[in-house]
């Protein structure tokens, strides 16, 4: 099996079977975005306790590209601190602009290297991260 198919695999596999999705009915930090080029559209919910990502859930619709990302983000972030959640979306960043970037600790990420071949995708991949990004910013 070629390394192509692999991700793609990986990719089709966080789609249709998500890990993290649904919603927080307590109290939660929220952020809702969308990629009006694309109508992908993510609502991310995220419990931080003492400045560590203690559990995240989202909803949305959208491509099986921003799907997996959300699903793989908050797979990735449960359980760290909020610095290095920031460091992984920093890391994500990189993957997407083409440079070389390995995610030991959550191998899964790496399928989507491949985006960045396809520009208008990249949007797509980051959208779960921007909200990310926003989330702790407004903690």
């Amino acid at each position: 099996m070629q390394l192509d198919d692999l991700y793609r695999r990986v990719i089709m596999d966080h789609y249709k079977n998500p890990r993290n999705r649904g919603k927080f009915e307590d109290d939660s930090v929220t952020i809702d975005l969308n990629n009006p080029t694309c109508g992908d559209r993510i609502s991310l919910q995220l419990k931080v306790e003492n400045d560590v990502v203690t559990d995240a859930k989202y909803t949305g619709e959208g491509c099986s590209i921003s799907m997996s990302s959300a699903s793989m983000m908050t797979d990735a972030v449960k359980g760290r601190s909020l610095n290095e959640a920031i460091s992984l979306a920093d890391r994500f960043s990189s993957l997407m602009k083409g440079e070389d970037v390995e995610f030991e600790e959550y191998e899964d990420i790496e399928a989507l290297s491949g985006v960045n071949k396809f520009p208008a995708r990249i949007k797509c991949a980051t959208l779960a991260w921007n909200a990310l990004r926003k989330g702790i910013d407004a903690k």
